[in-house]
């Protein structure tokens, strides 16, 4: 879980709510690597990946590393998609996009909104059962979609930030 060397007893309960439901959906769902909650303007407020300074293995090695700084990296992938698939739908009259899965050769990405303009996006396998995925993405939205209010973003982004000043200082 990313609380990045910031401490969870400084976050308000909300908060801690929230990285539990993230923290459980990795865990729980057969095949998730990462998942990301993503303010309406593409800014990255919560997400599942480990800070690598605090996942370091006993014995004091590292786990094995994904692609350079994934967690901004999904942050900006599911930003764009949405940005797209929203445009493709307006241009096309389809109404809301409530949800959009895309299946690679070597994994899964979906990303799903969330009540206020935010978005959920999770990096899965390729061989992922996506309706198992689709089910849980839809009970986290159900779950944490009405906690996101405008001073828990704030929060969550503020969080980020620190978590991310903590990192480029080591």
């Amino acid at each position: 879980m990313n609380a990045a060397s910031t401490d969870t007893k400084d976050l308000s309960h909300e908060a801690r709510n929230l990285r539990w439901l993230l923290s459980n959906f990795v865990e729980e769902v057969p095949g998730v690597h990462s998942v990301a909650v993503v303010s309406s303007d593409g800014l990255l407020l919560i997400n599942s990946d480990p800070d690598p300074a605090a996942a370091a293995e006993p014995g004091g090695q590292q786990p094995p590393a994904g692609p350079a700084d994934a967690r901004a990296d999904l942050a900006t992938v599911v930003s764009g998609l949405a940005s797209l698939t929203d445009g493709a739908a307006r241009l096309m009259d389809g109404g809301r996009v409530r949800q959009t899965a895309v299946a690679m050769d070597e994994g899964s990405l979906f990303v799903m909104s969330i009540s206020d303009g935010s978005l959920l996006g999770v990096h899965a396998s390729a061989d992922c059962d996506m309706s198992v995925v689709g089910y849980h993405m839809a009970l986290f939205v159900g779950r944490a979609g009405h906690v996101l209010t405008p001073a828990l973003r704030k929060e969550l982004r503020r969080s980020q930030e620190a978590a991310g000043s903590e990192s480029g200082a080591r």
